[in-house]
């Protein structure tokens, strides 16, 4: 009798329950379509993160830069010696290539992996050393043809003009490119680990202490270099023995270039030194209880997950990911709320209608349990059937999302700081110029569909239904039958 008086009574109530059935599948739909743009979107951030940091990297770990001090040079020194270079027709070709620590950058020593790996629920660790080579090279005017007019050349004319054209000018460049050192042992972590191999072949334990460099291949396409090519780091010829290309679509890699650990220090004069501990837990469930322990164990270096190191992402990744995570949840929440109204309201009203009803069936015998029960009943139906449909909506409007698959932009930047600026015999080019490094990629948004998000959209439109018919039926279970008949009498 049960469901012959339900189906009776949705039939007669058509309106009420397309109205209330449409405004939970809209609200359900959103709900749909906003938490797998979300999931898609911190994907996208889990793959740019990949591509920089490494697959498997839950946690690393840094030293916090610490402030220039009073007359702290902003960039790298260039000593120039009064026998460098080589002159023609007064004008000295210079050409110098440093490697040291980027600005801003901050470098500890390598023992803090040893603490790092004695930590629980470790699983793997490595240690890397970034660095930028800036190089140097250009033309300087002869500065001994700038004095004359008197007795021991005390008298400055004006500089001769021109450049690199051998009119007694000056003109040069500076050019820089980041440089990883890293274990060439291979662990389950770091950069390399998010890079395949394009070209040549990967390093090998052999390579510890050698002169040997895989190339990023945009890098190594913008510089025209290939396997076999040699390249200056540092002031010394290195060996391109590999190319390799992110594993993330349309992604570049942690570095320009990648060389031995141990050679890169010695290089930078940073023996010992390291400035990345990249570090992979046991599960995710274990991430937490790392971080808090290499906190304890090393008070003074920064301790990030990947969860902080997503605030790091920028460009329209991170607008989608800020846009998703205030404005979409919101929405969602807001669209719910008035569905989950609607359906309360149309109910309460349903059951005013039906005063004349619930007071003949309560003075039939009807409980105040069996009439709550009825109304929570066609409420429950129309909100699953407001379920059914906003799950057919949101799969559709999640599938337009799929098939448009709007490109985000995201980048990670980090500065160098280059200049040029003095003279010859003895001087140093230095200064505050900075050159920006950043890694730049484009990521397709794919907004994935999980069962459980199905699962609670529709546990949400019952939710909804059950509440709205819980109300209406408390208000109809209320009524006494002798005022029922009496009110519409």
């Amino acid at each position: 009798m049960f469901g012959t008086y339900l189906v009776r009574e949705l039939s007669n109530r058509r309106k009420q329950t397309v109205i209330i059935a449409i405004g939970m599948a809209l609200a359900i739909a959103l709900v749909i379509v906003v938490n797998a743009v979300s999931a898609g979107v911190r994907n996208a951030q889990a793959s740019v993160l990949e591509s920089i940091y490494g697959v498997g990297t839950d946690i690393t770990v840094s030293q916090p830069a610490a402030a220039p001090g009073e007359g702290d040079m902003a960039g790298p020194r260039f000593e120039f010696g009064a026998d460098d270079g080589t002159t023609t027709d007064g004008t000295t070709e210079i050409s110098q290539s440093r490697l040291m620590a980027g600005f801003g950058s901050t470098t500890f020593d390598a023992s803090a992996l040893e603490t790092v790996l004695g930590v629980d629920n470790v699983a793997a660790a490595t240690a890397t050393l970034s660095l930028t080579n800036t190089s140097f090279s250009g033309e300087l005017p002869d500065f001994t043809q700038m004095q004359g007019g008197g007795e021991g050349g005390d008298v400055m004319q004006a500089p001769p003009t021109g450049g690199a054209d051998g009119a007694g000018g000056s003109a040069f460049d500076v050019n820089s490119f980041t440089v990883e050192g890293v274990d060439v042992a291979g662990t389950a972590v770091g950069p390399l680990t998010a890079a395949t191999l394009s070209d040549g072949r990967a390093f090998t334990a052999d390579d510890a202490g050698t002169n040997v460099v895989i190339l990023d291949e945009s890098y190594a396409t913008s510089a025209e270099l290939a396997v076999g090519d040699t390249t200056d780091i540092g002031g010394e010829d290195f060996e391109v023995i590999g190319i390799v290309s992110s594993t993330s679509a349309d992604a570049t890699t942690a570095s320009n270039t990648y060389i031995p650990l141990d050679t890169a220090q010695a290089l930078a004069d940073l023996d010992g030194q390291v400035s990345t501990i990249y570090v992979q837990a046991t599960s995710a469930d274990a991430i937490t209880q790392v971080q808090s322990d290499l906190e304890e164990a090393l008070p003074d270096a920064t301790v990030n997950t990947q969860a902080d190191l997503a605030s790091s992402v920028s460009g329209s990744l991170s607008t989608a990911g800020d846009l998703i995570s205030s404005l979409g949840t919101w929405l969602s929440v807001i669209v719910l709320a008035a569905a989950f109204l609607i359906a309360i309201l149309f109910t309460i009203s349903g059951v005013a209608r039906r005063t004349r009803e619930f007071g003949t069936l309560k003075a039939i015998g009807w409980t105040n349990g069996r009439i709550v029960g009825q109304v929570a009943g066609e409420s429950l139906v129309q909100g699953a059937i407001g379920g059914v449909i906003g799950v057919a909506v949101g799969l559709l409007g999640v599938l337009v999302v799929n098939r448009v698959a709007p490109t985000l932009s995201a980048g990670a930047a980090s500065t160098a700081a280059v200049g040029p600026g003095g003279g010859p015999g003895g001087g140093f080019v230095g200064g505050p110029m900075a050159e920006q490094a950043s890694a730049t990629s484009e990521v397709t948004l794919q907004a994935p569909i999980t069962l459980p998000i199905i699962l609670i959209a529709v546990g949400l439109a019952i939710v909804g239904g059950l509440l709205a018919g819980a109300i209406g039926g408390w208000r109809a279970a209320r009524l006494r039958p002798a005022e029922a008949l009496r009110s519409v009498a």
